[in-house]
C-alpha cells in the first residue's frame, strides 16, 4: 500500500517551491525597474522674449537694458525664472523663492518690484516677438496671454511655499512688509515728480516776470 503521507508532503513541498520561485521573480522584477530621474530643467516651458527695463533705487526713470529671453529652471522642489540677454546669454536678473517681490501686469508689461536691503529695484518686462531686425509686437489677444503666462510663472516660482506652510503668520507679515515698502517707494517717486514739476513751473513764471519791458521811445519828429 503506498504511503499517502509522502504524497502529501511532496505536494506541499512543490507548492512551497512554486511560491518561493514566484517571490524571487517578483523581487528580481522590482529590483530591475528603473527609477525616474528628477528633472532639473523644465523642458516644456516655452521661452518668452521681452524688452527689459530697470529702475534702480532712488531713480524715477527707466533704463533700457536690451532684449532678453525668459526661461524657467527647476532644481529639486524649487524653481526660478531667469532673464538672459538675447545676444550674449548673460543673466540679467533672476526671480526665485528667496526674492522679496511684488509683480503686477500693466498692459503688455509685467512690472516686478524687488525689495533688497530696504531699497526697491523695479524691473519691467515687455512681452514681444523678435525678428532679426526689430521687435514685432504680437496681436493683442496673444500678447495678453503671453503676459499673463509670464506673470504667473514669476508668482509661482517666487511663492514661499515652505514659509507659508511652516509659519503662515510670518509669511503674511513678510508679504505685507514688501507691499508696504513698494507702496512707500511709489509715493516718494510721485512726490518727487510733483516737486519737480512745481519747480519747473516756478522757474517759468520767474523768467516771464523778469523779462524787460520795452520803453516808449521819443516821439517821431514830423
Amino acid at each position: 500500500m503506498p504511503d499517502e503521507s509522502m504524497d502529501i508532503d511532496a505536494t506541499h513541498n512543490g507548492v512551497a517551491s512554486t511560491h518561493d520561485t514566484h517571490n524571487s521573480l517578483t523581487e528580481t522584477h522590482l529590483n530591475q525597474v528603473p527609477h525616474t530621474p528628477t528633472p532639473t530643467v523644465r523642458d516644456n516651458f516655452r521661452e518668452i522674449q521681452v524688452k527689459v527695463h530697470v529702475r534702480t533705487a532712488g531713480k524715477d526713470t527707466w533704463a533700457y537694458q536690451g532684449r532678453g529671453v525668459v526661461t524657467q529652471e527647476v532644481s529639486g522642489q524649487s524653481s526660478r525664472v531667469v532673464v538672459r540677454n538675447l545676444t550674449n546669454g548673460k543673466i540679467m536678473t533672476t526671480f526665485s523663492e528667496s526674492t522679496d517681490l511684488q509683480a503686477e501686469k500693466r498692459g503688455n508689461f509685467v512690472v516686478i518690484g524687488c525689495v533688497e536691503e530696504g531699497r526697491v529695484i523695479s524691473w519691467s518686462l515687455n512681452v514681444c516677438r523678435m525678428s532679426r531686425r526689430a521687435f514685432i509686437h504680437l496681436n493683442p489677444a496673444l500678447n495678453n496671454s503671453e503676459t499673463l503666462r509670464l506673470l504667473a510663472s514669476i508668482e509661482i516660482a517666487c511663492y514661499k511655499c515652505k514659509q507659508a506652510v511652516a509659519d503662515p503668520r510670518s509669511h503674511t507679515k513678510s508679504r505685507r512688509k514688501v507691499e508696504r515698502l513698494i507702496k512707500e517707494d511709489r509715493r516718494k517717486r510721485h512726490r518727487r515728480r510733483k516737486d519737480q514739476e512745481a519747480m519747473i513751473d516756478a522757474f517759468a513764471r520767474q523768467n516771464l516776470s523778469m523779462e524787460p519791458t520795452q520803453e516808449a521811445g521819443p516821439p517821431v519828429e514830423s
